[in-house]
């Protein structure tokens, strides 16, 4: 009896090792197979290693650190058509990387002018131009057709400068002058730098003569 109960327990422990080696698997008995795929693809892939230079690790760096440093917006202008042109073509040969650089159209406001006129002739013109100066009044001859045979004595960004060299001619005994809009202000550009870093203001700085004398502010 012993010895059956002992064989019994040797067949049962080879059936078990057969079944969970899966060597049953072919007679339909075997454990459950686990399958993570997930796993494979978290998997890191040696092949796709690469050991950096130290000349490739400091660009690296410089680029991280160029990335976490503190950025402004820039701009400058306006230039003038002819301007924006140079500006844009130095620009894109010059400025080097991913620096993010726009040129928009800004209108600026018409100048003010303290103007005397028109007069009927060329002759009441000139009389009128040779009294001012008796009275130490400098004026300029205008040649647009609009204010042709007129004088202007004087130009001024805003209404309100105009306005107050207008009170002090009237003080000179100046008469007849009034303040007027000149003709519209002709069409320029801003240059705008949206995230300028210290790195793009060093480039800016060699690229400084695209910019006709404008120097670079912090956006309004």
């Amino acid at each position: 009896m012993l010895r059956l109960l002992v064989l019994l327990l040797v067949l049962a422990n080879a059936l078990y090792f057969a079944w969970s080696d899966g060597l049953l698997r072919a007679y339909g008995m075997g454990p459950t197979l686990q399958r993570e795929p997930q796993r494979l693809e978290q998997q890191i892939h040696p092949e796709a290693i690469r050991v950096l230079s130290s000349a490739e690790v400091q660009r690296v760096e410089a680029q991280a650190l160029a990335e976490l440093a503190p950025k402004e917006c820039l701009q400058a202008g306006p230039f003038d058509d002819a301007q924006t042109v140079v500006l844009r073509r130095g620009l894109e040969g010059g400025l080097a990387g991913a620096t993010a650089w726009q040129i928009e159209p800004v209108a600026l406001p018409p100048p003010w002018m303290v103007y005397m006129g028109k007069f009927a002739t060329a002759e009441l013109l000139a009389r009128k131009r040779a009294e001012l100066a008796a009275k130490g009044v400098t004026a300029r001859t205008l040649g647009n057709a609009a204010q042709e045979f007129g004088l202007s004595l004087g130009n001024f960004e805003t209404q309100a400068l105009a306005a107050a060299e207008l009170a002090r001619l009237v003080e000179r005994g100046v008469r007849s002058a009034r303040v007027v809009q000149e003709a519209p202000a002709p069409a320029t550009h801003l240059l705008k730098l949206p995230a300028a870093s210290a790195a793009t203001k060093a480039q800016l700085e060699e690229l400084k003569p695209l910019l006709a004398g404008k120097a670079l502010i912090r956006c309004n």
